[in-house]
């Protein structure tokens, strides 16, 4: 990495980049009364898995920046694909003009999103849900959040000016997350981050979501594995989606849209799906006549795995892994490959009809962002793009995968370890008091929190969801940085919890 400082270091000591953190910055999810009580960590550069900070210590990044960076950081693909774009424009406006990268991306958003059947290059809508659904238009913001109320909007109108339903209303799960706008908010089902908001947002509905390891219907005892793999239960999860379905039917007004995480939900506490859930649920939706609204915001782009080991086309979104086609997709976080905020909501022709019409009607979007299919995000996510698509990255994709699965292992001895939940590159250990009671940490305590200060301290950082650390490295990092992120989870583990 190179070590050569900035003109900002040079000016400005790490001590005193700290107090104008602490001065003028207000950090999301920190309660800052505690943060100004300690010198806070200034990064100043990186380079593949690794983060410097102002002091010249370094780090591994063990959760990618918050579940954006797929990469690496400093990339140098990704790199040259952006001096190239600022070479040529770095942004214009994307109301009443077009720009080539955003133009290009767009299609190849629309190719990723659309399985084909081997040796096809055309979309087979008949190979890809029994409805024959087909991505066809992207519409361009800034976040996740912003992603998610473009579909949560479209939906709505779509089911209003269709006839469907003059008063739309939405099912999503239990312990949802969809970002902190108003609208998406409205979709989320977490206390702590949404009852304070309640006065804002407009109703909508949970349905229970499938916790294995916590799940009231589980019968199993705690064993030394992924709760998914010794549940015994009827999919009585599955009963309570129908029952919710159903009771709306016979109300009058069914649901205009199933919203989801596909595979695990992210904020809830990586919470993981079991195998065939999700197809399940998905049919289950569709039966009753709604729209599918796909969150893979953290999902996307292979972070939930590439696929199987024998298919030469890595699967980049984990409704696919399923055989579940959404009607909406939303993507951000990893589009750019973790450098630039950008989002895509993905639709199809039928949504995209429904706001077409002559200018008297006004029948048009009326939702936009001053970014918009900027040309330096579009410029990285197609170079990210390319790196996904390369056969050797995808193959070690799944080579790393296996390797923190065996990594993950090596942490089931320890008593206060109650579930190992992974998914392809995404891990959530869930700490507990004791694996044979599965009695919790209660939020107050700061165990999860306090571990993470303990990884931290040795050379490791990430942030936990509660009582659950979360590990999330970027599709570049070896074998020994994978192995030496859970090694300091386990001694943190120990030196915290005993």
């Amino acid at each position: 990495m190179n070590h050569r400082k900035s003109k900002i270091e040079k000016r400005k000591s790490p001590s005193a980049l700290g107090e104008l953190d602490q001065r003028y910055v207000w950090h999301p999810f920190t309660q800052m009364r505690d943060w100004v009580k300690a010198e806070p960590t200034v990064i100043v550069a990186g380079r593949g898995a690794v983060l410097r900070d102002a002091r010249g210590r370094e780090f591994l990044d063990a959760n990618a920046s918050i579940w954006t960076n797929l990469h690496g950081h400093n990339h140098p693909h990704i790199n040259a694909a952006l001096r190239r774009q600022l070479g040529r424009i770095a942004h214009s406006s994307a109301l009443g003009l077009a720009n080539a990268p955003a133009s290009v991306l767009a299609e190849r958003l629309v190719r990723a999103a659309n399985p084909r059947q081997p040796g096809s290059r055309r979309l087979n809508p008949a190979s890809l849900s029994p409805q024959g659904v087909v991505l066809e238009k992207v519409f361009f913001s800034d976040d996740g959040a912003t992603a998610m109320e473009v579909a949560l909007k479209l939906a709505y109108e779509f089911t209003r000016r269709t006839g469907r339903s003059r008063r739309p209303r939405f099912l999503s799960l239990q312990g949802a997350y969809h970002g902190d706008t108003v609208g998406a908010m409205a979709l989320g089902h977490i206390e702590l981050f949404h009852q304070a908001f309640a006065g804002l947002v407009f109703k909508t509905d949970s349905v229970m979501a499938p916790y294995c390891y916590r799940c009231p219907f589980n019968r199993a005892k705690p064993q030394r594995a992924d709760a998914r793999e010794y549940r015994v239960c009827g999919w009585e999860c599955l009963d309570q989606v129908e029952r919710k379905f159903a009771l709306r039917r016979r109300r009058g007004n069914s649901y205009a849209g199933f919203v989801f995480e596909p595979l695990i939900q992210g904020a809830a506490g990586m919470i993981p799906q079991p195998a065939g859930w999700l197809r399940r649920a998905a049919e289950i939706a569709r039966g009753y006549g709604a729209l599918l609204l796909a969150d893979e915001v953290m999902t996307g782009f292979g972070r939930t795995g590439a696929g199987p080991d024998s298919s030469r086309v890595p699967v980049l979104f984990a409704s696919h892994q399923e055989g579940v086609q959404p009607d909406f997709l939303a993507l951000a976080k990893g589009l750019t490959g973790g450098y630039l905020p950008m989002a895509a909501t993905l639709t199809t022709e039928p949504v995209f009809a429904a706001f077409l019409g002559e200018y008297e009607e006004f029948r048009s979007f009326f939702h936009g962002h001053s970014f918009t299919g900027n040309q330096l995000g579009a410029a990285a996510a197609l170079a990210s793009l390319e790196l996904l698509g390369d056969a050797d990255s995808t193959r070690e994709r799944r080579r790393i995968e296996q390797v923190m699965r065996q990594e993950l292992a090596r942490l089931w001895p320890l008593a206060h370890v109650g579930d190992i939940r992974q998914v392809g590159l995404v891990a959530g250990i869930e700490l507990v008091r004791d694996w044979r009671t599965r009695a919790p940490y209660e939020l107050p305590e700061r165990a999860g929190f306090r571990v993470c200060e303990a990884m931290a301290r040795r050379g490791v950082l990430t942030r936990p969801i509660g009582s659950v650390v979360v590990l999330m490295p970027p599709y570049c990092a070896s074998a020994s940085q994978v192995g030496r992120m859970v090694e300091a989870l386990r001694e943190a583990i120990r030196e915290v919890l005993g």
